[in-house]
């Protein structure tokens, strides 16, 4: 269900740094988040969608959601905005 979200979403943005500035921002509807992906990579992500509410989906696979955005590479995290 994650992969068709990213795949459907008009507006994405892909890596931690970028999402972290998205979900400051307020400008994230859904977090998408790669199960395989390093702890280190998605804990500061995570804690700040919990904080401002914003839902999470899981997606088992970093290099199939890297997929589902288009690009050659993994992606351990993927903001959908809103």
């Amino acid at each position: 269900m994650s992969y068709e979200k990213v795949i459907q979403a008009k507006e994405i943005i892909v890596g931690s740094k970028q999402t972290v500035k998205a979900l400051k921002e307020g400008k994230v509807k859904y977090l998408v988040v790669a199960d395989d992906a390093d702890h280190k990579v998605t804990a500061k992500v995570l804690q700040l969608a919990k904080e401002i509410q914003v839902p999470i989906l899981h997606a088992d696979s970093m290099k199939k959601l890297g997929k589902a955005c288009g690009i050659e590479v993994a992606a351990a995290t993927v903001a959908i905005l809103s």
